[in-house]
């Protein structure tokens, strides 16, 4: 006889057997405790079901009938329509299927009663639901156990719910007492919730509607602790790590800092190492002028005074001292900086690395794309080179001379600030000091690649993450609850609010007179497209074909520029410094102009086939407009026939707001396509819903930093099981250990 335990094998469960349990394993499911935390993914009261007569189009609905047809019919195109009529005595509905063969062959010859659940629609009078759930009900079932609150498990292709339910009651009515629960009793009686073998028990086998919500609620805060624990514990592990503590307060008085490197300052103005002078700066550079230096016997916040040529937000001066206050301190800076699109977050970028270039260190700059990093470059020597700071512009297209110079002068500390995209992480780069490292648009990066960086280093350098994509607090705090969150929650004064308006296709004449209106006042356009070429498996407008249609058609008359990803990095940057000097009156591009392209002539910008984006690139995409003393307009162009199309046109013309579209986005698209979740092995969440759960989630949060703050590592007995739960749940092994 086989011993039973939680690793018995799912063929041994009562009602499985060998050939089911195939179908299980499919799905993942090869042991009862997987079958006993496989959540059901909703639930059917058929206590009491409609009847067809009542139901009307538009609901979901579960349907209880006897199969009375079925029909299969090719189209055309060669797919296969297959039909299914229900009836119950007070009406009928229809039940459609396309393409799924092994359907027709599962039903075909039945005349029983079968249960099916979807979305009702009415089709030439017919009550329809399309490509519904279902299933067969046969004499085995018992009436008793039909008429409860049942259970809908996430399936797989060929795996009737009934085997999951069966093997699921199975799971739970012999397996279930040996499930030892993780959380201490303390814990439990704090958050008031109930032990985790009744919530498992409840969650399969719900007695009320109340009980199966209560036991839902114990297993969505397990799910967010056991993530937020792990999240604690880096930052934990991170406040134990030696880093750099920068002597902020000390440059805040214009004491100069003793830490700076000067040998390198007196070989370079001396003129006794002939390797350095030849890597000096030429033209107006003022890095060897030893006078530019007195700069540093100026109170910090003098020095950006100085610098920058605007008056910094009060959001931009909270930010910079929250960033300042983790540079001062011992261990290394994690910290994420959110702001809306035109919040200013490059100045406050900026000062960080005034501030480490002052303390006698490098910082370096990583941006997703080279036509980002050229522009970082630019305006950080705009800001620096008056202070005798030296930045220097690392990416893939410098010619092999410009990057061995470029990296012989980071290695030896005469570029004071690297700016660059995946090129600042290659081999052979390096750096003499480098103390900070900042991360634009970090979710185009992967955790590796910021660590790539990070890793070249002194020591454990400090690390500022920025993002102008809004990050919903949710996702936030589930993605990076390991680092410290800064919002730059207020735009600079006098920045006009964009205007976006809805056309469509139609309207398209109408839109091209508007634009040439404001270009006839001497502003500039964007037109953005999807795609790069016609595709005929997308009907989307082209940029090379709108780019033909323009300068053959409607702007013939017009200075109009091509940009998409093809094109060679020489090009682009050619194209996009004609459109900076204003020698080109439109810009037709792709989405590489989505991210810190900054052209503060450009007052339009228009979407085609705005449909085809999610809310939070639209929202990225209008940034590129608004940024001068012009008001600006976005104009998305889409048909939107589908309601989830039509709702995100109705969002981005309602606000402007880019935490109000993030949290919508969160909403309509989920957490696995939002800030680069799939670079985080995405979220791996069985139960718990960020959109519904949120409040559960600061809960758990909450929970988790209590008990870290108490026993950082877990090491304590009682832990000693969630321990074990947070290294199974997690992929980043090495965090989570005992020391």
């Amino acid at each position: 006889m086989i011993e039973r335990s939680l690793a018995s094998e799912v063929q041994f469960l009562k009602g499985v057997g060998p050939k089911n349990a195939k179908g299980l394993n499919k799905l993942g499911l090869f042991t009862a405790e997987d079958l006993l935390f496989h959540v059901p993914r909703r639930y059917e009261d058929r206590r009491h079901l409609p009847p067809i007569s009542q139901i009307q189009p538009g609901q979901w609905v579960t349907v209880k009938g006897r199969l009375t047809n079925v029909d299969a019919r090719p189209t055309r195109g060669g797919m296969v329509i297959l039909k299914a009529l229900v009836r119950d005595g007070t009406g009928s509905i229809s039940l459609t299927w396309f393409n799924q063969p092994w359907i027709k062959r599962q039903l075909e010859g039945y005349k029983g009663e079968m249960i099916a659940y979807g979305q009702v629609k009415e089709n030439q009078r017919q009550l329809e639901i399309s490509s519904p759930e279902w299933e067969i009900l046969t004499e085995e079932d018992d009436p008793e156990e039909f008429a409860r609150i049942v259970p809908v498990y996430p399936s797989t292709e060929g795996l009737q719910q009934k085997v999951l339910r069966r093997g699921a009651r199975a799971a739970v009515e012999g397996y279930l007492n040996f499930v030892v629960d993780p959380l201490p009793a303390s814990l439990l009686r704090e958050e008031g919730l109930r032990e985790l073998q009744w919530a498992i028990g409840q969650i399969h086998l719900p007695d009320s509607e109340a009980d199966r919500l209560e036991a839902r609620r114990r297993l969505v805060f397990d799910e967010f602790l056991y993530l937020q624990l792990s999240l604690a514990m880096r930052r934990a592990e991170t406040q134990q790590e030696l880093g750099i503590a920068f002597p902020i307060e000390s440059l805040k008085a214009g004491k100069p800092a003793t830490a700076r490197n000067l040998t390198l300052d007196t070989r370079l103005s001396t003129g006794k190492d002939a390797a350095v002078q030849a890597l000096r700066p030429t033209g107006s550079h003022l890095f060897a002028d030893q006078a530019s230096y007195k700069r540093d016997e100026e109170p910090l916040w003098e020095q950006i005074r100085d610098m920058l040529p605007f008056e910094l937000t009060g959001a931009q001066q909270r930010v910079i001292e929250e960033i300042y206050s983790d540079m001062e301190a011992p261990h290394p800076m994690n910290r994420l900086v959110q702001g809306d699109v035109g919040s200013g977050k490059t100045a406050v970028a900026a000062c960080a690395m005034l501030a480490a270039v002052r303390s006698g260190y490098q910082a370096a700059l990583m941006a997703p794309t080279e036509i980002l990093a050229e522009q970082h470059s630019v305006n950080l020597r705009r800001l620096f080179e008056p202070l005798g700071i030296e930045v220097e512009l690392l990416v893939g297209k410098l010619s092999a001379k410009e990057k061995k110079r470029a990296g012989e002068r980071a290695q030896l500390g005469l570029a004071h600030v690297a700016v660059g995209t995946h090129a600042l992480i290659q081999e052979g780069v390096s750096f003499a000091n480098l103390g900070l490292v900042v991360v634009d648009e970090q979710h185009r990066f992967g955790v590796l690649q910021r660590k790539a960086l990070r890793d070249k280093g002194l020591g454990n350098p400090d690390v500022l993450v920025m993002t102008a994509t809004p990050i919903p607090r949710t996702l936030t705090m589930t993605l990076y609850g390991d680092l410290e969150l800064s919002v730059i929650d207020e735009l600079p004064p006098g920045r006009k609010p964009i205007k976006t308006h809805w056309k469509q296709p139609s309207e398209r004449a109408s839109v091209l007179d508007a634009v040439r209106a404001l270009i006839e006042q001497g502003r500039q356009a964007y037109f953005v497209c999807p795609m790069v070429s016609e595709s005929e498996k997308m009907l989307a407008q082209a940029a090379e074909d709108l780019h033909y249609r323009l300068v053959n058609g409607e702007f013939s008359d017009l200075r109009i520029g091509l940009l998409h990803g093809q094109m060679r990095p020489r090009e682009k940057e050619t194209v996009m410094e004609q459109f900076r000097q204003h020698e080109l009156d439109v810009l037709v591009s792709t989405t590489v102009i989505e991210v810190g392209v900054d052209v503060s002539n450009a007052s339009v910008m228009v979407i085609e086939d705005a449909n085809r984006f999610g809310l939070s690139q639209l929202h990225q995409l209008r940034g590129r407009v608004g940024r001068g003393e012009f008001q600006s307009f976005c104009v998305l162009v889409a048909e939107a026939k589908s309601e989830d199309a039509r709702q995100r046109m109705e969002i981005m013309t309602g606000t402007n707001d880019g935490f109000k579209i993030a949290e919508e986005d969160l909403r309509l698209r989920g957490p696995g396509e939002l800030a680069g979740t799939k670079q985080h092995g995405n979220l791996d969440l069985k139960i718990a819903d960020l959109v519904q759960d949120g409040r559960m989630l600061e809960v758990a949060r909450q929970a988790a930093i209590r008990i870290i703050d108490a026993d950082p590592v877990l090491g304590r007995p009682e832990h000693a099981l969630m321990l074990e739960k947070v290294r199974l749940q997690r992929s980043d092994q090495a965090v989570i250990t005992v020391s």
